[in-house]
């Protein structure tokens, strides 16, 4: 799931008369923002067609950012920033990631200085998500589970796999489990899709208190985009889902190119051997 390398439209040096800041005199008064932002797009249709509508009207864009500073009001630019590169990659579909920086030339410190700014980096993300249920009505545990995800803030479900039956993993007598996999498209962190997808468990009553027991609800992150990551929370790519089936069969069902950044194998050449090893 690597990312690709998109073409690039910049807007440099746009000033905009806006009433950001921490103190109320420049929420009253107002003063100059100066923003610099590169939008990452692919130009190759509009280059070969000359036809607008395939790449990003950066008009459109600088307006945007102007619209959207001066009806809002922030204390800091670090939310400021935060806002305008989310409403960007929204408002414009064909824009995948952008660098955004939002200058304050006038900053009140009272000392002499060209500029202060924040820059930030914000991008879509591609994430392939397992779901899994053994306990009570696992049809709509995992029904609910979609469409919550579906539901979360700049979140969008792109595919949704079969369900499937299967035998439970890990030596623990229980019932078989309903799987699938979905792929999404969101503006979360890793750690922030972690705690949505913890709350959508924890409301359909998950209970941990058996490693590899019975379940109402299973959300598991397995790849998002080609990030390889290791903290006490979270493990990217998950950390054994070369060697489940019944993860694999439902992602492969979907999305069987996607690559594992460590491995380098396919999901369909991973599949493919856990099928060899269980024979």
């Amino acid at each position: 799931m690597s990312k690709k390398v998109y073409d690039e439209i910049s807007i440099k040096g746009l000033e905009i008369f806006a009433y950001h800041g921490v103190f109320p005199e420049e929420n009253k008064l107002g003063q100059k923002f100066i923003i610099n932002a590169t939008l990452y797009v692919e130009t190759r249709g509009a280059g070969l067609t000359d036809n607008l509508e395939l790449s990003v009207d950066y008009g459109t864009v600088c307006h945007q950012i102007k619209n959207f500073l001066t009806t809002n009001t922030y204390k800091l630019l670090e939310r400021c920033a935060e806002e305008l590169a989310t409403h960007i990659l929204i408002s414009n579909p064909l824009v995948h990631e952008i660098d955004l920086e939002i200058e304050k030339p006038c900053a009140p410190i009272g000392l002499s200085l060209d500029t202060v700014s924040v820059k930030i980096h914000r991008a879509w993300h591609d994430v392939a998500i397992a779901l899994g249920s053994n306990m009570g009505d696992t049809k709509r545990y995992l029904d609910d589970a979609v469409k919550k995800i579906g539901e979360l803030k700049n979140t969008t479900v792109i595919k949704v796999a079969d369900y499937i039956s299967t035998k439970p993993y890990g030596g623990v007598e229980q019932d078989d489990f309903l799987n699938s996999a979905m792929l999404i498209r969101t503006l979360y962190t890793p750690n922030e899709l972690l705690d949505e997808l913890h709350r959508i468990e924890n409301e359909a009553g998950r209970e941990r208190t058996i490693h590899w027991g019975p379940r109402t609800l299973d959300l598991d992150i397995l790849l998002y985009d080609d990030l390889v990551m290791e903290t006490s929370e979270l493990t990217i790519p998950h950390v054994e889902m070369h060697l489940r089936d019944f993860v694999l069969k439902p992602l492969a069902q979907i999305a069987p190119w996607l690559r594992h950044p460590v491995y380098g194998e396919t999901v369909d050449q991973m599949l493919k051997k856990t099928v060899t090893y269980n024979v």
